[in-house]
């Protein structure tokens, strides 16, 4: 058996050059790349090694790479050994399966190769999201930006991701995917997060997304609510026989916005969850166990259901999120809420002003939404309102106490009208 190291004739851009190994057992000879480079003026040919103390271009240390040399070697004269004792027939195959190790996968042609940025990625959406507890919808998100980074560069490294590379992706997202600068904030968000634990795991030393931090022109998110008396009309109109399947979907949506409740919770909420008037839930989005206190609207859709069998013993009948917001739209246009609504948004350095019938902008999060605008316009202390909805800070109260003194403006002008 021989097991020899070398390097590559050709360098990459960086003036590291591939280390490949020659391993011959039992006639049969394998050259492949071991998936680390190394600059040559740090090469010891004569020991076959990287310098003691030197590093390549991307960070990773002598002390790392001659120890994943070492294994090979061990590697070889352990599957040598198999062979002799099992009378195996050695293929060049077995050889570099026998080599393949956790750190390190095979490519399409059989040779070992570094993780890429897209394995690392793989890795964070994993370790991560299990960590955490991700829900479906965090893990497309995240998927999302994966398949934005490999468009924009299938070949992408950490190295590539300069300043200039970081704006060149902000670059991509806004004229080729057409993305609002709201949208492109979160997704520089997500990125950071995933080059911080990547640098913190070792996979690069680039720490260039530290500095970076584009000026990208934003408004505050219009918030869609219906007011008391749009929810009235919803909740007492009368659906036409032709549009009953609607009836079912409107229970539903009013009991969020009677209750605060995201579609998640309304979802999973079942009958014993129900206790002396209250819900009593462990939200989905933020595991928070929260108490809320029924009213005699919310009351009243739970008593029209009693009694009817639900599959998981659930309390309302509750379909799928996106039948739920056709449905919504549908309902709001029956009901006539079709007052215009402006939405404005950033794309680059240019405003977007777009206009749509209010039922247009409607969905199951305008339930959340109607709950906690008519609660705070209501005089029903923020911080009382918390507690049902689970908000830990006052920040994302903000925008509702905004539209509660708006609303107060308004209502002052009525006396300039007597």
């Amino acid at each position: 058996m021989a097991v020899n190291f070398y390097l590559n004739s050709r360098g990459d851009k960086h003036g590291d050059f591939p280390i490949r190994v020659s391993i011959a057992i039992g006639g049969i000879r394998l050259l492949t790349s071991v998936g680390y480079s190394i600059n040559p003026a740090k090469w010891d040919s004569s020991k076959q090694k990287v310098r003691q103390g030197a590093s390549n271009a991307k960070g990773i240390t002598y002390n790392v790479i001659n120890s994943h040399l070492n294994n090979i070697v061990q590697q070889s004269i352990d599957f040598e050994n198999k062979c002799l004792t099992e009378k195996l027939k050695v293929t060049k195959e077995l050889i570099q399966q026998n080599i393949n190790t956790n750190k390190n996968k095979l490519d399409d042609v059989g040779e070992i190769r570094e993780k890429t940025l897209f394995d690392v990625f793989d890795e964070f959406i994993k370790e991560i999201g299990n960590i955490n507890g991700w829900t479906h919808g965090t893990y497309e998100k995240y998927i999302a930006l994966r398949n934005h980074l490999y468009i924009f560069s299938p070949n992408l490294s950490f190295d590539d991701l300069t300043e200039k590379g970081l704006a060149d992706f902000i670059t991509h997202l806004r004229d080729e995917k057409g993305l609002r600068n709201s949208t492109i904030g979160k997704q520089l968000g997500f990125l950071k997060w995933f080059l911080k634990w990547s640098a913190n795991n070792g996979y690069h030393k680039n720490m260039a997304y530290l500095s970076f931090k584009p000026k990208l022109k934003t408004t505050e998110k219009r918030i869609i609510y219906l007011t008391w008396d749009e929810l009235m009309t919803v909740y007492n109109f009368p659906i036409p026989e032709s549009k009953k399947y609607l009836d079912r979907v409107r229970d539903v949506f009013c009991f969020c916005c009677f209750t605060s409740l995201r579609y998640s919770d309304v979802y999973n909420l079942k009958r014993f969850d129900i206790k002396n008037g209250a819900l009593h839930i462990t939200t989905v989005k933020t595991a928070d166990s929260l108490t809320i206190d029924l009213n005699k609207y919310s009351q009243a859709i739970l008593d029209k259901y009693d009694g009817v069998p639900f599959e998981d013993n659930k309390a309302l009948p509750v379909i799928s999120n996106q039948k739920m917001n056709d449905y919504i739209k549908e309902l709001g246009q029956l009901c006539g809420l079709d007052q215009p609504e402006t939405v404005t948004y950033y794309v680059g350095n240019e405003r977007v002003d777009e206009v749509y019938p209010k039922y247009e902008l409607m969905g199951t999060h305008t339930g959340r939404r109607t709950f906690i605008s008519n609660a705070i316009m209501m005089g029903i202390p923020p911080q009382v309102v918390m507690k049902w909805t689970g908000h830990s800070d006052y920040k994302a109260m903000k925008p509702y106490i905004a539209i509660a003194d708006s609303a107060k403006a308004e209502a002052m002008k009525l006396f300039n009208e007597k």
